[in-house]
């Protein structure tokens, strides 16, 4: 595959898509929306917290999240089928193909091109995003607009569409794709210049009002529209522009709904607390790997059953039950006082004692329990294995879930975003992108673009 034929591709992509009037249409109405979003999301009965958003704020970043998600979404579907498709339908493509360049280095470029476009889009309706969050939700008549904000940002949207205008009327250039690159750099110095300033115009320094956990929600959001974006082209190989809209449409519903219609059936567990503190009697080996070794962990509510001595005691990162970090082992008979350690004894993590919301739990056996790791502040806790569908759970392992991107549960509740969950996310949207357009470049062979 040439490289500088994809890039060739991808350069012209790129601005086909920034010239389409629906591009910066989209973006214009995610700015619109935020607006209104600020005005709209009072009175959402939210408490105050330590989080970087509080109170009705929360409910502006939930929503606003959503109209980022929404808006990228239909970038997704309508530039990204407009540059296969639509040069299908009108003999365009042929003229690409009837020269030496390979047609999935076609597919390839087009997705290049459409994702630059929608993450330069994606970028500007997050600085819209971080504007309304910095403005904040006018609870009451007396609460004061934010007027660094306000200020920049009309003067940012004056030069986007004044110089547009210009360009346009002297030299002829399209507005939508003058608009559409100027509207980044002009909103980014508009953010910029209301970072350096607090609500009542007082210097300040450049990161006391900015959210990095909720710049990075965002750009992990961003992921999700990538690979819908991926789905569009590689459906727009076969489809018309509406049918890709309606698949892109479909798909997109069907991965938010995805944990409940298919995953819930999937694996069957219930989660019984959440463990608020660890602390390892065996000070000299805390791995937890060997029978003997003892950990008192301490919950943080009351249990949803009771948790007797000499019963199972399972735990992991995930609520639903996946991945527990002890593998099933045959419940315990016995006392849990007595000899436990026993060459006849099968491997086992077992509750020694209870005092309250403390629990005392310990692994015996003759021999090793392949525990991944010992028990941690946040985990879940179970008092059995989990059991899964194996049908349910490979059709929810297919389905891009669309979940996976959402973070505003940590954001909510002031947890910190663990790096290897994002890596995860990263790896499992790279995946389903490469996926995705390898069945693009399947259904793109065999196409009829004469």
């Amino acid at each position: 595959m040439p490289f500088a034929q994809v890039i060739a591709i991808a350069r012209t992509t790129f601005v086909e898509a920034i010239r389409q009037p629906i591009y910066f249409f989209l973006i214009a109405l995610c700015g619109v929306i935020q607006i209104f979003n600020t005005w709209g999301t009072n009175f959402s009965m939210a408490y105050s917290t330590s989080a970087e958003v509080s109170a009705d704020d929360q409910l502006l970043l939930d929503i606003g999240m959503g109209t980022i998600f929404g808006c990228g979404v239909l970038l997704a579907a309508f530039i990204a089928t407009a540059t296969i498709s639509r040069e299908i339908e009108n003999k365009t493509a042929l003229t690409v193909i009837s020269k030496p360049v390979g047609r999935a280095t076609v597919v390839i470029g087009k997705y290049i091109g459409v994702t630059v476009a929608i993450m330069m889009a994606t970028a500007v309706m997050l600085l819209f995003l971080l504007l309304s969050l910095r403005h904040g939700v006018l609870t009451t008549a007396a609460d004061d607009p934010d007027q660094p904000v306000i200020l920049f940002s009309f003067v940012a949207a004056l030069l986007t569409l004044g110089l547009a205008a210009w360009c346009n009327y002297f030299y002829g250039w399209s507005f939508t794709q003058v608009a559409s690159t100027l509207v980044l750099p002009t909103f980014l110095l508009a953010y910029l210049g209301v970072l350096l300033f607090s609500k009542e115009w007082r210097p300040q320094p450049l990161g006391t009002d900015f959210m990095p956990a909720v710049t990075l929600a965002c750009g992990v959001l961003a992921l999700a529209i990538l690979v819908l974006t991926a789905v569009a082209v590689a459906v727009s190989t076969r489809l018309g522009q509406v049918m890709t809209i309606v698949v892109c449409a479909g798909l997109f519903l069907f991965g938010l709904l995805a944990n409940h219609l298919v995953g819930r059936g999937a694996m069957d567990n219930k989660v019984i607390a959440y463990i608020q503190s660890v602390e390892s009697v065996d000070l000299a080996d805390q791995s937890f790997s060997m029978p003997g070794q003892r950990y008192t962990v301490v919950l943080d509510g009351p249990p949803n059953e009771d948790i007797l001595p000499g019963g199972s005691f399972y735990y992991g990162e995930n609520p639903n039950g996946f991945r527990l970090a002890v593998p099933p082992f045959a419940p315990f008979e016995g006392d849990p006082e007595g000899d436990v350690l026993g060459r006849d004894v099968e491997p086992a993590v077992i509750v020694t004692g209870v005092d309250g919301l403390t629990v005392h739990i310990r692994h015996i056996g003759g021999r090793p329990l392949n525990i991944r790791r010992p028990p941690m502040v946040n985990d879940a806790v179970f008092l059995r294995p989990t059991e899964y569908n194996p049908v349910l759970l490979t059709a929810w392992v297919l389905t891009p879930n669309m979940q996976f991107f959402w973070l505003m549960d940590a954001i909510a509740q002031n947890r910190a975003i663990p790096a290897g969950h994002v890596a995860m996310v990263v790896l499992y949207a790279v995946l389903l992108i490469i996926a995705f357009l390898a069945l693009g470049v399947a259904f793109f062979q065999r196409r009829d673009v004469g």
